[in-house]
């Protein structure tokens, strides 16, 4: 081969990225080095600087960076990922020489140097390279070591550069979330301030004040943007009032453009924690800046939190995220393989989706199980391996959920007896528990109409069959029921 393979691959990786992604992330790597080549393929090493770079590197683009380079060399290359090694001086550097000649088998951190090689060789003495250097990258390779790269913007500010309004899969459950953050990300401090938005865990809420955050500074990279956790703004409380430093706090909060804060939830009971976050949240409302809150219920249902705040929160606009339809979870599971340099066949995506309803951040672990056993065993991803990787979640389902564990679930939350779910008693108190009931064990168990209708007082299937339909269409158009049965199906999966 005659074209230097990561240059080839970082061009390609340019292409298929979004810009933000691959100049955070990727651009700013040194060039891989080959560690071995051989009858099985190509090992090659890529270094990353810091151990939070590899993991993220890691967790987010392996899979691409791998399949691309694959493609590019035309045979199957393996990543072999590792932290950067520190620049020695010229002192340390002759010491190291003199140390490598008397050690077998050199210094790679890895272990997986070349025989009779100091460490892994550099790609340009394995392909000659007849290509111009992807921008930066060639500097990056030369440029001297001694002071330390600047603090990238995501430190600054707090935020996931991978967190992108590209990469958030859109459907009906966060249509309009999603509608109303872009609307933000374009025109801040003007409509939607504050916009809340809340729902259950692991629906997205995260991703999308990230994408609000990153879109704002892609237009105004000068924009004062901070994305942070409540407990964070807890912690800067309890630091400053022991310090008796509150003008910091103020200088910190009062100045900014954007402020991003998840789970609000978590300022109940907080009463000296309250108190300045409704300063910062006056501050900031009447300079016109933006502030986007998430948290796990809506404002008037937030418990402990002084009604000054919860009246401020629900005064911009509050929208729900509602837990992924099928065909959502669908297209999310095709996604994020695709990122992760897969291809996932729609028959195992839908499988998968089918067994796995709660939240996207469950339906991206059984992903990653999927594809780690996939790889593990050089197999085809297909719904038997599938199935097989997924056992011990299978199984646990299939244990744990049962028509008479459905029934006292749902009784304990609406406040009734369980004897209530086989009476014939018809008052829309039991009534509609029951019926609710009736849906959730047609959904997550594999019992009949019949079977169900026998479990509920000997009631006849096509019962059971109205109340499936009824709450299965009431669902799509109430998004009050839509969390409630979110919350009993998290329940009823532990």
């Amino acid at each position: 081969m005659t074209e230097d393979l990561w240059l080839v691959g970082c061009e390609r990786l340019a292409a298929q990225l979004p810009e933000q992604q691959f100049n955070t992330w990727i651009r700013p790597l040194p060039p891989a080095q080959l560690v071995s080549d051989g009858p099985d393929g190509v090992v090659v090493c890529l270094r990353a600087p810091n151990r939070f770079k590899l993991d993220w590197i890691r967790s987010q683009y392996a899979g691409r960076i791998e399949a691309t380079l694959s493609e590019v060399a035309g045979r199957p290359v393996r990543l072999d990922l590792a932290l950067a090694l520190r620049e020695p001086g010229p002192q340390e550097s002759a010491q190291r020489a003199l140390a490598a000649a008397a050690v077998a088998g050199g210094g790679h951190a890895s272990g997986s140097a070349l025989p009779g090689a100091g460490g892994p060789m550099a790609m340009a003495d394995w392909l000659p390279s007849r290509l111009p250097a992807v921008a930066g990258m060639a500097d990056t390779a030369t440029a001297p070591r001694d002071k330390p790269a600047p603090a990238p913007a995501a430190t600054r500010h707090k935020l996931n550069p991978a967190l992108t309004f590209d990469t958030l899969v859109a459907g009906r459950a966060n249509q309009m979330a999603r509608t109303a953050a872009l609307h933000v990300a374009g025109a801040p401090g003007q409509m939607y301030n504050p916009l809340f938005i809340y729902g259950g865990v692991g629906l997205g809420k995260t991703h999308l004040v990230h994408a609000v955050g990153n879109a704002l500074l892609k237009d105004k990279p000068d924009a004062r943007v901070l994305y942070l956790h409540a407990e964070q703004f807890i912690s800067d409380v309890v630091r400053n009032y022991q310090r008796k430093t509150f003008d910091e706090l103020k200088a910190k909060y009062h100045s900014l453009d954007l402020l991003l804060i998840d789970d609000v939830q978590f300022f109940a009971g907080k009463d000296r924690t309250q108190e300045e976050f409704f300063n910062a949240f006056e501050a900031l409302l009447a300079k016109k800046a933006h502030i986007i809150m998430t948290s796990d219920t809506y404002p008037k249902g937030l418990v402990d939190i002084d009604e000054r705040l919860t009246s401020r929160f629900d005064a911009g606009l509050t929208v729900a995220i509602e837990p992924p339809e099928l065909e959502m979870r669908v297209a999310i599971l095709i996604a994020k393989a695709r990122v992760e340099g897969a291809e996932m066949p729609e028959d195992v995506a839908f499988f998968i989706a089918k067994n796995v309803r709660a939240n996207v951040r469950e339906l991206e672990g059984a992903l990653r199980k999927v594809l780690a056993y996939s790889r593990f065993t050089q197999k085809d991803i297909q719904i038997a391996l599938a199935r097989e990787a997924l056992r011990d979640l299978l199984s646990i389902q299939n244990r744990q959920i049962s028509v008479e564990n459905i029934q006292k679930t749902v009784a304990d939350f609406y406040k009734i007896k369980v004897a209530d779910m086989y009476s014939k008693k018809r008052p829309a108190s039991i009534a509609r528990p029951r019926q609710i009931a009736m849906y959730l064990a047609k959904d997550m168990t594999k019992k009949s109409l019949p079977e169900i209708g026998e479990l509920f007082g000997g009631r006849d299937h096509t019962t059971v069959l109205h109340a499936v339909r009824k709450i299965g269409d009431e669902r799509q158009r109430n998004t009050e029921l839509n969390q409630q049965l979110h919350v009993l199906e998290q329940t009823l999966k532990g």
